[in-house]
């Protein structure tokens, strides 16, 4: 099957490197083990990609900056996933700033391959159910236009997924703040696009949520919607002994 019949996922995510990565995990993680979890991540949900693949026509990708740093993915990734760079640099409209520009350059990259639909998801869902990716990616490929909209619980999303890449989508928007999906839909309605959306998801990007990802890795979802096992995420907290100290609390 052609890239013109399938569906591009990519990952947007900064190459891991004490620093740069998790960095409002940090505290209660030292910089050294927010890449460590970062790296854990990036395998899973490039896993998860590969699993939703199985049944449904997906490539996945990597969507990275810094330029250069794709060194720093050696081992980190899923077989058969690509990099690609998203970095923001090349031209854009002016209301176009801040994260959208990488946003924007990830999925003109994309389609730039030569797929029919593409979307970005965030690095930040590492249980993110497997059934999510799949079913954006079926309803991208249906016949004519859309949005895929999946909402994260802050108010961000955690997955856009799109038949073209619509530069309107990502204008004027206030970035890290709980307004991003709200302001996302407002953009596609301006450009007369319809939006399905995607169950709520959230995001692991700060200590509550990372004690919610632990204590979540020991319950099982429903049938419908049931969370990625992980277990790239769970080796990596069991060795750090996070897993353990959120036991005892």
């Amino acid at each position: 099957m052609s890239a013109g019949e399938r569906c591009a996922i990519g990952v947007m995510a900064k190459a891991p490197a004490a620093g740069r990565t998790k960095t409002r995990l940090t505290p209660p993680l030292t910089p050294e083990q927010a890449v460590a979890l970062s790296t854990a991540f990036l395998r899973d949900i490039t896993e998860n990609i590969r699993l939703a693949a199985d049944d449904t026509p997906i490539d996945g990708f990597v969507a990275y900056a810094p330029a250069g740093a794709e060194p720093l993915f050696d081992g980190c990734l899923a077989p058969g996933t690509r990099l690609l760079l998203a970095d923001g640099t090349p031209p854009m409209p002016a209301a176009v700033q801040g994260f959208g520009r990488c946003l924007l350059h990830a999925l003109s990259g994309l389609f730039g391959e030569g797929y029919a639909a593409a979307c970005v998801v965030n690095s930040d869902g590492p249980t993110l159910p497997t059934a999510l990716l799949a079913r954006a990616a079926d309803a991208l490929l249906q016949p004519g236009e859309r949005v895929v909209l999946g909402p994260a619980e802050d108010g961000g999303y955690y997955l856009l997924g799109v038949t073209e890449p619509h530069a309107h989508l990502f204008a004027d928007i206030a970035w890290s703040t709980d307004g991003v999906a709200t302001a996302t839909r407002e953009r596609a309605r301006e450009i007369g696009l319809p939006v399905m959306e995607l169950a709520t998801w959230y995001d692991v990007d700060n200590a509550a949520s990372l004690q919610r990802l632990i204590n979540a890795l020991e319950a099982p979802g429903d049938d419908s919607l049931r969370p990625y096992p992980a277990h790239a995420t769970a080796a990596c907290l069991e060795r750090l002994g996070l897993r353990a100290l959120a036991a005892a609390q």
